[in-house]
């Protein structure tokens, strides 16, 4: 029986969500900034955790800018 990333406890078939390669329970994958709820699929993750797209990935690793726009405002 597999377990889930998040409270290692057994995930039974009825309630897996399976993301990033692993089954979850629903109530268990989660944003780990804001902890919103996530759906399959719909989410990004870095380091193995799991991230909602907006606003929580991209403010924490998209691209930062600087300057007052143009060309040279982003930095990748």
């Amino acid at each position: 029986m597999p377990k889930c990333p998040k409270c290692q406890k057994e995930v039974y078939f009825a309630e897996k969500v399976t993301s990033l390669g692993k089954d979850w329970h629903r109530p268990c994958l989660r944003c780990e900034k804001c902890n919103k709820t996530l759906s399959s699929g719909s989410h990004a993750e870095h380091s193995g955790k799991p991230y909602c797209h907006n606003p929580c990935y991209s403010a924490m690793f998209g691209p930062g800018g600087f300057g007052r726009g143009g060309a040279e405002s982003h930095k990748y």
